[in-house]
């Protein structure tokens, strides 16, 4: 082992605890009123959830983001990429930027409160997590897929850093999300797992109800049809539950994205990891006190 590595167990945990500090994005009212400044309709979340997370990559159509979001149908993505309920034309990218940081801005203060956004404890936190952030560099993941890119990671390492402590530790943990996700997309490809199978495998294993799926946009056929490529490899009996070489695929999925996550942690050393987690505590325990994120979610937090 390496004199710096960090256990996989740590690599998971991180994580689970940075995830929900990058998603309130994704569902604050502050959020949602920045999208309708730009355009978007916020009826729904989908639009500026899809705004927000795509603007680093430019303005991608919707075979790219299709693509580097993996899991979402096509047909989903097409409707909000630039999408029938976005802008005409769509906001520029460095004005959804902007506006996605603003968000981010008022969503913190809101939910962690302004003692915990101005302490030094935080200023702390967004210092350790930007070194693991700066570490987490584009390289490529080998595998029997070949050398899979890190398309959103570069993205969002690409930005320049902001100055606001509690901002900072938003884009470190976007980063460090969004390289994780992206060594994910690497080792689904070398399972042979596509998108729609993925997600009809990690509900097998119980990382979630079927329905909670149904947000990424596949139609019931779609998912039966998965279901039935499943299977045929002997991945799933015939109610549609993980076998145990089911099971296998999915735990060897999870250590794959761990093994290929750890770069960032191994880099910040397990003090530095060990000390980031410590001071998350307080910040986690906000976002998910909030009442603002699901219970249930299509990444399996909590339950893998």
């Amino acid at each position: 082992m390496r004199e710096h590595a960090v256990e996989p167990g740590r690599v998971r945990q991180m994580w689970h605890l940075l995830e929900p500090l990058h998603a309130l994005l994704y569902y604050a009212p502050e959020a949602f009123d920045e999208a309708a400044a730009l355009g978007y309709d916020t009826g729904e979340r989908w639009p500026s959830y899809f705004a927000w997370r795509a603007a680093p990559l430019g303005a991608p159509g919707p075979a790219l983001v299709t693509s580097v979001f993996y899991s979402f149908s096509p047909g989903m993505v097409a409707r909000y990429v630039p999408g029938e309920a976005a802008p005409n034309p769509p906001a520029q990218p460095a004005a959804v930027l902007a506006a996605r940081l603003r968000a981010v801005d008022r969503t913190y203060r809101a939910v962690l409160g302004e003692d915990t956004v101005k302490s030094p404890e935080l200023a702390e936190a967004a210092a350790l997590a930007r070194r693991a952030a700066e570490a987490a560099g584009a390289e490529g993941t080998a595998g029997a897929a070949g050398a899979e890119q890190r398309p959103l990671a570069a993205a969002n390492a690409a930005l320049p850093w902001p100055e606001a402590p509690h901002l900072v530790l938003w884009q470190a943990a976007t980063i460090l999300r969004e390289h994780r996700g992206d060594g994910h997309i690497g080792a689904l490809v070398d399972a042979g797992l596509d998108p729609v199978e993925s997600l009809v495998s990690f509900a097998a294993v119980g990382a979630a109800p079927e329905r909670v799926f149904e947000s990424r946009g596949w139609s019931g056929e779609e998912w039966a049809a998965a279901r039935a490529r499943l299977a045929a490899r002997g991945l799933v009996d015939a109610d549609g539950f993980a076998t145990e070489a089911g099971r296998a695929l999915r735990a060897e999925v999870e250590r794959r994205t761990d093994e290929l996550a750890a770069a960032p942690w191994t880099a910040l050393g397990p003090d530095g990891t060990a000390r980031l987690a410590e001071l998350l505590g307080g910040p986690w325990l906000a976002a998910i006190g909030s009442g603002l994120l699901p219970s249930e979610n299509t990444l399996g937090i909590g339950k893998v």
